[in-house]
């Protein structure tokens, strides 16, 4: 049931904003889990593994083009697929 040969390799950084130029849409077809310092979270907007932070909404702050505030959170990151 679990056919992981289609499926994109995870890249080190990744990002839900498509305007971003870290966005890979092929993963995102797939449903994609972080793992923070060993919890997992459903609210990260961007996250890089080698540099170990991740992107999370500040509230419900936004900027002046609508998208979340966001703030930096340092740790240990690991993606899979779920």
């Amino acid at each position: 049931m679990n056919d992981t040969t289609n499926r994109p390799p995870l890249p080190d950084r990744l990002s839900t904003d498509p305007a971003s130029p870290h966005h890979v849409a092929e993963v995102f077809e797939h449903p994609v889990g972080i793992r923070f310092n060993g919890k997992e979270r459903s609210d990260v907007e961007e996250y890089c593994i080698s540099e170990g932070w991740i992107r999370v909404a500040a509230g419900k702050a936004v900027n002046r083009r609508g998208q979340p505030m966001t703030i930096k959170l340092k740790g240990e990151v690991e993606a899979f697929y779920r």
